[in-house]
């Protein structure tokens, strides 16, 4: 396999795959967020520019797992969660967790953003990537103070 897409949600497996072709692509949901901050004490590091300490959501575990053995195998992972707050969140929590995971070969790892599911907006959303590693910072800053509060 050279291609994975991640998005948020197993009902736009099927359909994504339709319109991307299964022999290029495989699609894995993540079944929502992957990590989150650490409980109670130890969340935020004080100390260290308010870095925030997260931790694996133990129901997702086997959906983590999933992508880490799928993403191994990839030459590109495509992260095409939605193109909200926490979409952008959790795009970049499997971006942190792949490159943990698969330090030696890590794939190419690329933000997209479907703003739809036609057929002609889903290719369309492939072809109009990010560069690689680019998030929206404002998205994830907004999404990581509601977590502080």
């Amino acid at each position: 396999m050279k291609n994975l897409v991640i998005v948020e949600s197993k009902t736009k497996i099927k359909t994504i795959e339709k319109y991307l072709g299964p022999h290029d692509y495989e699609v894995l949901a993540t079944y929502g967020h992957l990590r989150d901050l650490v409980p109670k004490t130890g969340a935020v590091d004080v100390n260290d520019h308010f870095h925030m300490n997260y931790q694996l959501i133990e129901k997702n575990k086997k959906h983590v797992d999933a992508i880490i053995a799928a993403a191994k195998k990839a030459d590109n992972l495509y992260l095409a969660t939605d193109p909200d707050r926490e979409g952008e969140a959790i795009a970049f929590h499997i971006a942190s967790v792949v490159k943990e995971a698969c330090a030696g070969h890590e794939p190419e790892i690329v933000r997209v953003r479907f703003h739809g599911m036609l057929p002609l907006q889903v290719p369309e959303g492939e072809r109009a990537r990010q560069a690689p590693g680019l998030f929206r910072r404002i998205l994830l800053r907004s999404y990581s103070s509601v977590l502080a509060c």
